[in-house]
């Protein structure tokens, strides 16, 4: 026992100092993203207390934050004004399309690229790596006239199909499956066990936090799309709500202080449904992000 004490390391003061200096910057730390977090928060907090003021508190000056009469008439109003039902399933339509297909297609062109051998495998996952560097607004032009001779125009399928696929989730994808061992696959072959049941009773399991990281970022980029929905649609009640709000934001005919508030409603209307859907895949979104900062 004498001798184990003996041999123990005795901490000295340059240890100590290294400490120290260590707890050190954590309190400046907590400052620093708290003041960070508040600065990105407060557009959205903005938006949300906004949404229940009174036209008294939206045109006060100095501005409001608390309202000082909490109401749902901005909301009333929205739904007398807008068809707010008819944009919101639009919306939820090309929303959910677009993500199922893409976590259909990427997945699939992931798990080819990733597992499977074949010839020109290099040169498919090339020409995914050349789509990632083009910018996504240079494709609008040929995509509408596309669509256009599709006669697709004012349509979900002229809504979904542009984007039924994309470059990043492919490469997502196949980042992920690599990461699967061969030798697992190969034993499953051996067994009897066909490329589709592999894919998905193998494969499919094993990439979740991927497939929930990519659920995420699809559906919200689906859900806030503005542009192409407002060239590919003229037809009001193919409108989503991005172009809903902002067709109403740009009507003249709209009262300054209600219609602000009509349009904080609207905003924070949008905004709910991706907070749900984050809320539920978030550990899965927060495990394919550490496991692909491992990589």
């Amino acid at each position: 026992m004498s001798a184990q004490h003996a041999t123990a390391p005795v901490p000295g003061p340059s240890l100590n100092r290294r400490r120290r200096q260590g707890r050190g910057p954590r309190p400046l730390l907590y400052v620093v993203a708290s003041l960070g977090l508040l600065v990105m928060a407060a557009p959205f907090l903005w938006m949300a207390l906004s949404a229940f003021k009174t036209k008294k508190d939206l045109t006060a000056s100095p501005p409001v934050w608390i309202p000082s009469a909490w109401t749902l008439q901005n909301f009333r109003d929205l739904l007398d004004q807008l068809n707010m039902p008819q944009y919101f399933l639009n919306s939820l339509i090309v929303a959910v399309l677009v993500t199922s297909c893409n976590l259909l297609f990427c997945s699939m062109l992931g798990y080819a690229l990733a597992k499977l051998n074949f010839t020109a495998r290099s040169k498919v996952f090339g020409v995914v790596l050349a789509a990632l560097m083009v910018p996504g607004n240079l494709m609008i032009l040929p995509l509408y006239v596309l669509m256009n001779e599709l006669n697709l125009l004012d349509s979900y399928m002229g809504l979904v199909l542009p984007f039924a696929a994309g470059a990043f989730g492919v490469f997502l994808m196949r980042q992920f499956m690599t990461t699967i061992p061969d030798e697992l696959l190969e034993a499953a072959r051996m067994d009897g066990a066909g490329e589709w049941y592999i894919f998905w009773r193998i494969v499919l399991p094993l990439v979740r936090p991927a497939l929930a990281t990519l659920t995420i970022f699809t559906f919200l980029g689906s859900w806030n799309n503005f542009i192409w929905p407002l060239i590919a649609t003229n037809d009001p009640d193919k409108y989503t709500l991005p172009v809903a709000l902002a067709t109403f934001a740009n009507d003249p005919n709209r009262t300054v202080g209600g219609g602000n508030g009509m349009l904080m409603a609207g905003s924070l209307l949008v905004v709910l449904p991706v907070l749900l859907v984050f809320a539920l895949l978030q550990r899965h979104f927060t495990q394919g992000i550490a496991t692909a900062g491992m990589k």
